[in-house]
């Protein structure tokens, strides 16, 4: 019997010709992180940007057959691209104005080169990788599906504060209100760092799409790269099983989802970076989500946007769904462990690069690897601490108003620095 194709896929990224992203971010070394960290499939990013589009031509050849993209005919790299971008909308929506990002799939460069030709009417593509349209979201999924069916288009982290489909500053109460008569070609949903699949089951209206994860990475770097990424499992990897199966939803295919702890993400509580508050919702609606410190409007927070409008229970688990995996990066994990500020440490890379050296890849070192096969490569203490993320057995101190959530392992190491060196945040108890 014929063994299915393991596909990881990070579909969501960005070139080095968007705003605060790395300027090394090159195809290859793209592609060389991309193997680092066990992807399989790696979406290209701003295909919407001309110099970043005459890259794509000058470097990737097709693979007629599947309709994805390697380095060369020739290359040795295992890792496929492809053609995606992110755009974003700016228009009025009942007198309001409204900000929501997209993520735009693709089958072939020509294809994109066609999109572009349409989008460029409603916005320079050579200002940013992630333009800026003055367009309205259903006429984006207009002109992007007039060019092929076989094109796709999902909402972009999706529930982010800003620039999202549910942002609480510009965003929407459902996919069908965003997107109106052209939902019919909405098929998925990027959750985004700060959300995760139960999260988004606790709303019936989004039962039918595909729940996706991506990185939105900004670098290379493999505490970025693929941090969120989507597993299938396919006879044969090509552009149209990847899309079938979130059109379909289908969980022979698309087994699951790769997360971050949504409480790790940047606007998971509601809060203010500068006065070092953050809240959950109970307490910010308590405050009237009114700043006690400085008496402004607090940033509002995915866990209570999704409390706004969730018709069911935190536990509710809807038939069909999708599983998901809650894992963080390996650089992170080593990073918390040594008591070290940074990912990119010396210390951690030696670490880092003798597990992956030993068992090909970072997901293969998070995700299979045993302890005991682990302890033969890094101490107990680094051992266990990827086994705890593994299992769900850690902790997270929500992040809140733009800053990350603290990683927490060993909850016995009291005088353990915080992560990127976070202040201290205060919650509602603090000001009784």
């Amino acid at each position: 019997m014929k063994r299915n194709l393991r596909v990881i896929a990070d579909l969501h990224i960005h070139s080095r010709y968007s705003r605060a992203t790395s300027q090394k971010m090159s195809v290859e070394e793209i592609a060389r992180f991309a193997k680092i960290k066990g992807l399989t499939l790696i979406g290209t990013g701003d295909f919407t940007h001309p110099k970043w589009l005459k890259e794509l031509q000058e470097t990737l050849v097709q693979e007629s057959d599947i309709g994805l993209y390697k380095i060369t005919k020739n290359s040795e790299s295992p890792i496929y691209f492809m053609i995606t971008t992110e755009v974003s909308t700016v228009f009025l929506f009942e007198s309001e104005l409204k900000k929501v990002h997209h993520v735009i799939l693709t089958p072939n460069i020509d294809t994109a080169v066609q999109i572009n030709e349409r989008l460029s009417k409603y916005g320079d593509l050579t200002v940013d990788g992630r333009p800026t349209l003055n367009m309205d979201a259903p006429h984006l999924v207009e002109e992007v599906m007039e060019v092929s069916s076989e094109n796709m288009v999902f909402p972009a982290h999706a529930w982010t504060p800003w620039f999202s489909i549910f942002g609480a500053f510009s965003g929407f109460n459902s996919v069908e209100e965003c997107y109106q008569d052209m939902t019919k070609h909405i098929y998925a949903l990027e959750t985004g760092l700060s959300s995760d699949p139960p999260m988004n089951w606790r709303l019936s209206k989004l039962d039918r799409f595909a729940l996706v994860s991506n990185s939105d990475s900004h670098s290379f770097w493999p505490w970025r790269i693929g941090r969120e990424a989507n597993v299938f499992e396919l006879e044969k990897l090509s552009y149209h099983g990847i899309l079938d199966a979130l059109r379909f939803k289908d969980k022979e295919r698309f087994k699951f989802t790769i997360e971050t702890d949504p409480a790790y993400g940047k606007y998971h509580w509601t809060g203010h970076r500068n006065c070092n508050v953050a809240l959950s919702p109970q307490e910010a609606i308590k405050l009237g989500n009114i700043c006690p410190v400085c008496r402004r409007k607090l940033t509002k927070g995915v866990e209570q946007r999704v409390e706004e409008l969730a018709d069911r229970q935190s536990d509710f688990k809807p038939d069909g769904a999708v599983g998901f995996m809650r894992l963080l990066p390996l650089s992170e994990i080593i990073m918390t462990v040594l008591n070290v500020d940074s990912p990119s440490s010396q210390q951690v890379w030696s670490i880092y690069n003798s597990l992956v050296e030993k068992f090909g890849d970072e997901y293969t070192v998070l995700i299979d690897s045993s302890k005991e096969a682990l302890c033969d490569v890094v101490n107990e203490k680094i051992a266990e601490a990827i086994i705890r993320v593994r299992e769900g057995r850690i902790k997270i101190v929500p992040g809140y108003d733009g800053v990350y959530g603290r990683l927490v392992l060993f909850e016995e190491d009291s005088t353990a620095k915080p992560v990127l060196q976070r202040v201290q945040q205060l919650n509602l108890t603090d000001f009784m």
